[in-house]
Parts: structure tokens; C-alpha cells; sequence
């Protein structure tokens, strides 16, 4: 921000249309022969610092490639066994899956024996009046039907059962 008071400097950010391509990589490339050898100077430094840990490493890479890929094998068995999506998880979800399968089969064998019913309750007769006698009670002329009373209930004692 510019809080001088005064004509504003002609500051130029990106070359003008008068200038062109040209101006702009004689720029860039005035800019780079400057900071070229602070650069390289940069980069020996950090190769110096650097230069015992290199040099370990290349003696000792057979080891650490073998550590890396220990350790990588490790984790990743962990995570085919233990992951999201692991061997323990998957078994969970397969058993989830047969339990649900049986539960799924027996609602279609209970669904498939109430259309039966229905189907028959529409068409047979017989079916028709076995369930009026059953749950209407209905009885042909002449005959006695007895029903047996309710059990009774044991009175209440008061107190509660000790299941010992």
C-alpha cells in the first residue's frame, strides 16, 4: 500500500502490450543470473550438511530396505486383518448375512403357507368351514360341542419366587 502523498510511480507488474515476450524472458532472465549462485550455494550447503547421513545410508541400504519392507508387510497385514474392511469384519458381515439369510427363508415359507390359506379359504369349501367352526364356533344341527374352561389362575402370594 502506497501512503505517499504525490503522483503515483508507474510501478509495472507485468510488461505492458508494447513490450511483449521478449522484455519479459530478458527480465526473468536478468533476475535468474542474480540468483543463480544463491542457489547453488544453498544446495552445497545442504549436500554438506547432509553427507554423513547420505553416506550411512548407502552403506547401510540393504538393512533399511529390508526394515522398510518388514515393516511394511506388517502393516499391511494388520490392515487386511484388522482394517475396515479386514478378515475379522468380514466375518462378522458373514454371519450377519447367513443369519439373516435363514430368517429370510422362513418368511417366505411362513408367506408361502398364509397364500395357501388364503387361496384355499377363497376356493375350498371344507377349508371354509373347518375355520367357521374353529373360530365362530359353529355347529351342525345335532351336534354338542363341549369347551373346556379356563384353567384357573394360582392367587397371587405377595411376595416374589426365589428361583434358587
Amino acid at each position: 500500500m502506497d501512503l505517499r502523498l504525490g503522483p503515483v510511480s508507474r510501478v509495472s507488474i507485468l510488461p505492458g502490450p508494447q513490450a511483449g515476450f521478449k522484455a519479459a524472458f530478458d527480465r526473468a532472465k536478468g533476475q535468474a543470473k542474480y540468483q543463480a549462485p544463491k542457489a547453488e550455494a544453498a544446495a552445497a550447503r545442504w549436500v554438506e550438511r547432509t553427507r554423513p547421513a547420505w553416506s550411512w545410508l548407502a552403506l547401510e541400504w540393504r538393512r533399511v530396505g529390508t526394515v522398510a519392507a518388514v515393516v511394511l508387510t506388517v502393516a499391511l497385514l494388520l490392515h487386511a486383518m484388522f482394517g475396515a474392511n479386514g478378515m475379522v469384519v468380514y466375518r462378522q458381515k458373514r454371519g450377519e448375512m447367513q443369519s439373516l439369510q435363514v430368517e429370510v427363508d422362513r418368511l417366505q415359507k411362513e408367506n408361502s403357507r398364509y397364500v395357501n390359506q388364503i387361496h384355499s379359504l377363497k376356493s375350498d369349501p371344507a377349508a371354509i368351514e373347518k375355520e367357521a367352526r374353529e373360530q365362530l364356533h359353529y355347529t351342525r344341527r345335532g351336534e354338542i360341542v363341549y369347551v373346556s374352561p379356563d384353567p384357573p389362575s394360582k392367587p397371587a402370594t405377595g411376595r416374589a419366587k426365589n428361583d434358587k
